[in-house]
Parts: C-alpha cells; sequence; structure tokens
C-alpha cells in the first residue's frame, strides 16, 4: 500500500495523539504474549493505514434507510417492532454503567460499542426474518449480539453464532468481551475465539446455512470481502448482511460489483460519523422440477 507525504505526515501524527496510557499498555500486553500481538498487529496497521489511502468509495446514503430495508424484507413500515428496541439498549447502557465501563466510541481499546443504527438493522431484521442461523464477526462488549440475542429470544427461535478476536493490544479488556450479554440470553449464544479467516469456513460448513451475517471485525478490505463471500456461499434467498464501517475502504463496493442478486443500502450510523452496508440476497428462490 503506497503512502505519499501527505498520508504519512497524517499517520505519524495519528500515532502522535496515542496516550502514553495506551502505549504501556500495549508494550505490556507485548511483553506477555509478543505471537498473539505480532498476529494481529499487520491487519490493525492496514486498517489504519487504508483511510489515509486515497481512492475511498463514494456512496449514495440512503436517509430512508429503515424503510428501504423493510421493503426488501416484505415487512410493513411503519414498523411496529422497531420501539421495542428502545428499552434493550436502555438497559445494556445502564448494565454497562454499573459495572464502571463506557458506553459509546472508542470505549474498548481503540473498538467501539454496537452503533444504535446498526442495532435497529440488527433488531428489525432478526424480528422480521425470524432466521434459525445468525453469524456475526468481532464481539466485544457484545452490544451487537445482546440485541440479535433478545430479537432470537422474542422470536422463540434461532441461535447466534459469534467469532471474535479478543483485543490483542490489552489484555485487560478481556474480562469485558461479552459484558452486555446477560446469563439469560447465553443458551442461545456460542462465542468462539479466534480471527474469522480460522473460525468462519468450518463454521459455515457445520450449520450449512446463514440466513443473517454481521461483519464488525477487521474492516479491511480483503476481511470483509473475504466474510461476505463465505456468508454468500451459504446464504439463501431473502438472506440479509449487515456490514459496519464500510466507507473504510471498497471491500463493501468490490462484493456488491460481484454480486448483482444483492440489493444493497448504504445507511449512516447515528451519530454520523460513519456508514454501515445492507445486503440482501434477492434471488428468487429454485424451484424443483415437477416429477
Amino acid at each position: 500500500m503506497a503512502l505519499g507525504a501527505e498520508a504519512r505526515r497524517r499517520f505519524v501524527s495519528r500515532l502522535h495523539t496515542l496516550s502514553h496510557r495506551q502505549i504501556l499498555d500495549m508494550l505490556h500486553t507485548f511483553a506477555g504474549d509478543p505471537v498473539g500481538v505480532g498476529r494481529a498487529l499487520p491487519g490493525q496497521v492496514r486498517m489504519s493505514l487504508q483511510s489515509l489511502v486515497p481512492g475511498r468509495p463514494h456512496f449514495a446514503v440512503s436517509e430512508t434507510w429503515e424503510e428501504d430495508l423493510h421493503s426488501l424484507l416484505g415487512a410493513p413500515w411503519p414498523c411496529s417492532q422497531r420501539e421495542r428496541l428502545g428499552p434493550v439498549l436502555a438497559e445494556v447502557g445502564a448494565s454497562l454503567t454499573a459495572r464502571g465501563l463506557a458506553y459509546g466510541r472508542q470505549t474498548y481499546g481503540s473498538y467501539s460499542d454496537g452503533d444504535s443504527s446498526l442495532c435497529r438493522a440488527a433488531w428489525c431484521t432478526v424480528r422480521h426474518t425470524r432466521p434459525g442461523v445468525v453469524i456475526e464477526t468481532g464481539v466485544a462488549r457484545g452490544v451487537t449480539s445482546r440485541v440479535v440475542l433478545e430479537a432470537l429470544a422474542a422470536n422463540d427461535r434461532g441461535h447466534l453464532w459469534s467469532i471474535d478476536l479478543p483485543y490483542p493490544f490489552d489484555h485487560q479488556l478481556h474480562d469485558q468481551i461479552g459484558a452486555a450479554v446477560p446469563d439469560a440470553c447465553r443458551p442461545r449464544w456460542s462465542y468462539l475465539p479466534g480471527t474469522s479467516g480460522q473460525r468462519l469456513p468450518p463454521l459455515i460448513d457445520q450449520v450449512g446455512r446463514v440466513e443473517v451475517f454481521i461483519h464488525d471485525s477487521l474492516h479491511t478490505a480483503r476481511n470483509t470481502v473475504f466474510e461476505m463471500e463465505q456468508a454468500a456461499s451459504a446464504m439463501p434467498p431473502g438472506g440479509v448482511m449487515l456490514i459496519d464501517d464500510i466507507a473504510l475502504h471498497k471491500g463493501f463496493a468490490v462484493f456488491a460489483g460481484r454480486h448483482p442478486e444483492y440489493r444493497t443500502i448504504v445507511c449512516p450510523s447515528a451519530d454520523r460519523t460513519g456508514l454501515f452496508g445492507i445486503a440482501v440476497n434477492t434471488r428468487r428462490p429454485e424451484i424443483a422440477p415437477a416429477a
């Protein structure tokens, strides 16, 4: 990845914003787990550098994305289920606060809790499609995981598999993994530590089909396209992908170009600082020939 002089200057400037505490935490973690940090570092560097490289995609953002999503799902709008999410998110915030944990942007190392707009998309998608199999990549405190699990419980069907590489640069954060997920939600949840490269292909072989897929792991073009292609290989007509932070790279656009059977929506985050994408498989179901 070639960087011009201005991009190099901005990268160095970004490094200077790290606090002494963050640097010390990273060094302490590296001393205790040099192999783990060494494996994770290249991907994190790529993710940081890609935001400095010119030529990122320009998306047409839908300000009516919720209505558009419901239209693609064949669900009524206005949505009677939408307001039921508010108490869930309020409970998530209260439970994290009770543990002394901040809630929002960049509160889990350099990572963030699930954006409320992405959570609304996940909630309505799961409530309306009633999936049996949901897979997500990236967990952190498990805010999006909690939303999906509450929706599955309301449906009284389905299971969530979550693939997650615990934050590699500060092991003190590991006891916060899934902090937003209470015991009552956990019977429908399988947490799989590791990278999506390691875990996703065998998981898809195991479950056979993926009705809803949520990407919120390493936000590089390579990783995003890999995960979307894996999910698409087992996604039936009507299946839905929710892909976070698509403005950082061309991965979502690349997948959409390869797969015209997926109708896509580009959505603004609640705080207007990022974008997430929705891809719905509109391929018609295959009809078996008459005997």
